[in-house]
């Protein structure tokens, strides 16, 4: 990578999101680091994001791209600064550069960062006094079977929690990401995932996005997609899920596509896409499933049968149906 490059942040953009209630501008950051160490030892089968990390990337270079993100920002009251990993993991961002990050932005009510369970320790969030600061967890599924054997996520849900409690006892609050239909699952196990996932994950959240898996580049899952043994979700699926987990009191339940309406994210049949992703645009920030009313096309007869009878079919994509006896496909 160009030393140029190094000092340049991945992305800058702007977009809006929810604190308590209201809808805000958003500034969102993304900063090039040296990588989530999981993506490193094993890395999750759908993660293609460490292919914008640099090993060579120091102090800074980051405060570079610090810098370069701030000439961008004008005071939205939400700012999320994201990595290819943890923010909370020193080798990503140097403990001393923490504050410098806070204190860029300010003027912003909420500061979002993600992180990995394992580096939400007492010790390594004594520092985040700043009470505008939230955490986001990529938890993807509350059944660890599917952690293990369809994510290959590096943690379990007894982690997941550990961290949630701690948060919460320092009052920071939790945003957790929940994926809809990891590889080896059928359309209607993928369903039936992010449901349970969101009754387990709601408890410990302020808010859930559920995440619609998206094909990246260079990953286990585009080998899968790549050969026709994976097909990521319907909208129509994503509609089933955000309007049966909507009402779960306190939290607040939301989806941002990414790739939406292309043949490597969550779509249907291109004549549909576009109003199912405007009517889960509208129910981000409404939370009203009525925005869902009146979608209809010839294709749900399609996704509907295929939710019925694809447990059925001798396809690879039928492995997660193993997973419930408790094969290990490792």
């Amino acid at each position: 990578m160009r030393a140029e490059e190094k000092r340049k942040p991945v992305s800058v953009w702007k977009e809006s999101d929810v604190i308590e209630g209201r809808k805000v501008p958003a500034f969102v950051a993304i900063l090039r680091t040296v990588g989530c160490w999981w993506s490193r030892q094993r890395g999750c089968l759908m993660c293609g994001y460490n292919l914008a990390s640099d090993a060579g990337i120091g102090l800074e270079d980051l405060r570079a791209q610090l810098e370069t993100a701030k000439e961008r920002y004008d005071g939205e009251n939400f700012v999320k600064i994201y990595t290819s990993g943890s923010f909370l993991d020193a080798r990503e961002i140097p403990m001393e550069l923490r504050e410098e990050v806070v204190d860029a932005f300010g003027e912003a009510e909420r500061i979002l960062f993600e992180s990995r369970p394992e580096f939400v320790t007492e010790e390594n969030i004594q520092d985040l006094k700043d009470r505008r600061i939230s955490v986001a967890m990529g938890l993807e599924s509350g059944t660890d079977r599917v952690l293990r054997d369809c994510v290959r996520k590096g943690f379990t849900t007894a982690d997941y929690e550990r961290a949630a409690f701690l948060l919460r006892a320092k009052g920071i609050p939790l945003r957790t990401y929940l994926l809809l239909k990891p590889p080896f699952l059928t359309e209607r196990e993928a369903i039936e995932d992010a449901r349970r996932s969101i009754a387990y994950a709601s408890p410990y959240s302020e808010s859930v996005s559920v995440n619609p898996v998206n094909v990246q580049k260079e990953t286990v899952l585009e080998g899968l997609w790549r050969r026709g043994d994976y097909r990521p979700p319907w909208l129509w699926s994503l509609a089933e899920v955000l309007k049966e987990g909507k009402g779960l009191e306190g939290t607040r339940l939301f989806s941002s596509p990414s790739g939406g309406g292309t043949p490597r994210g969550v779509h249907n049949c291109l004549d549909c896409d576009r109003g199912f992703l405007e009517a889960i645009e509208r129910f981000t920030f409404s939370q009203d499933e009525r925005e869902f009313e009146g979608l209809d096309c010839r294709c749900r007869l399609e996704w509907k049968a295929l939710v019925e009878v694809q447990d059925a079919m001798a396809t690879s994509v039928d492995v997660g149906r193993y997973l419930s006896s408790g094969l290990d496909l490792e």
